[in-house]
């Protein structure tokens, strides 16, 4: 059986890192304490189980835990669900590493060009590459492309917008990639330096779909997504049956500190349109008090 190897930074006393790691293994797969696990399959092939538990010298423990492969589906959300999807709400636990096996590697496919397949759409070797954001948002289409000009005459080879810009009134998408992507067209022409113009994809599977399209269309050399923002679902089925160019990944909302439950859960995913908001309810297992529900 493969196995997903997940290394947790569990912040507890040293005598409560070993219960604090089994419960972990536990809320990540079946969701029950272990004496109310008895069909053997679930036992073997289902539960997660705690590897290593060590503690670290200035303070908090490091677990490790083995996860079986086939409990993500090998597809990208139930893996992160699998990973760290209950236990993100909890404060006293991050997960700092994972080891994939190949199994789960090939099913996701991986990156399909690399820094390698960059520097060939780029034509250049032998030096380090340099990337640069145009910005700022409030700006026009045409303001912008001027920018993508200076910048792609100074030599740098990825333009990409700031992740900021989207379909705004402003700077609607489709003359910006437009106007963009003729500038450094333009100093390719006029320099022979061929730099690459990233537009900026987000909005709903629908118009990023659409937005990816028209810029291939345009000729731009790569796109820039933000997957947190867009789904990593809908990110991982675009880059694999659709770009057709390099896909540069942006950080945006995925670092700490996390957002309070109030502001994402009670008001967000309302604005989002849900219904009903399912959150852990104060006396349950994770660690809302009676003010915050």
């Amino acid at each position: 059986m493969e196995l997903i190897r997940a290394l947790y930074r569990l912040d507890v006393e040293p005598a409560q890192a070993a219960e604090r790691a089994e419960a972990l293994a536990l809320e990540q797969t079946v969701e029950l304490p272990r004496t109310a696990i008895r069909d053997p399959v679930v036992e073997g092939e289902v539960l997660g189980r705690v590897e290593e538990v060590r503690t670290l010298p200035g303070g908090g423990t490091l677990a490790t835990v083995v996860f079986p492969v086939e409990t993500t589906g090998f597809e990208p959300s139930q893996l992160l669900n699998v990973l760290f999807g209950n236990s993100s709400l909890e404060r006293d636990v991050e997960l700092v590493d994972v080891l994939l096996p190949p199994s789960l590697l090939s099913a996701l496919g991986g990156p399909r060009f690399g820094v390698e397949g960059i520097r060939k759409v780029l034509g250049s070797y032998g030096r380090p590459l340099t990337c640069t954001a145009l910005k700022p948002m409030g700006l026009g289409p045409d303001a912008l492309a001027r920018i993508c000009f200076r910048f792609a005459r100074a030599g740098v080879d990825v333009i990409k917008d700031d992740h900021g810009l989207a379909d705004q009134p402003f700077c609607p998408f489709e003359p910006r990639v437009h106007a963009c992507q003729a500038a450094v067209a333009q100093v390719g022409r006029e320099t022979g330096h061929h730099a690459v113009y990233a537009p900026s994809l987000s909005g709903p599977p629908d118009r990023v779909l659409r937005h990816l399209r028209l810029a291939q269309q345009v000729g731009v050399g790569a796109v820039l997504m933000a997957p947190m923002l867009i789904g990593i679902p809908v990110f991982w089925q675009l880059v694999r049956e659709e770009a057709a160019v390099p896909v540069l990944a942006h950080p945006a909302f995925t670092g700490g500190p996390q957002i309070a439950p109030d502001a994402f859960l009670g008001r967000l995913l309302r604005a989002f349109g849900a219904d009903a908001v399912i959150y852990p309810h104060s006396g349950g297992r994770f660690s809302y008090g009676p003010e915050t529900c």
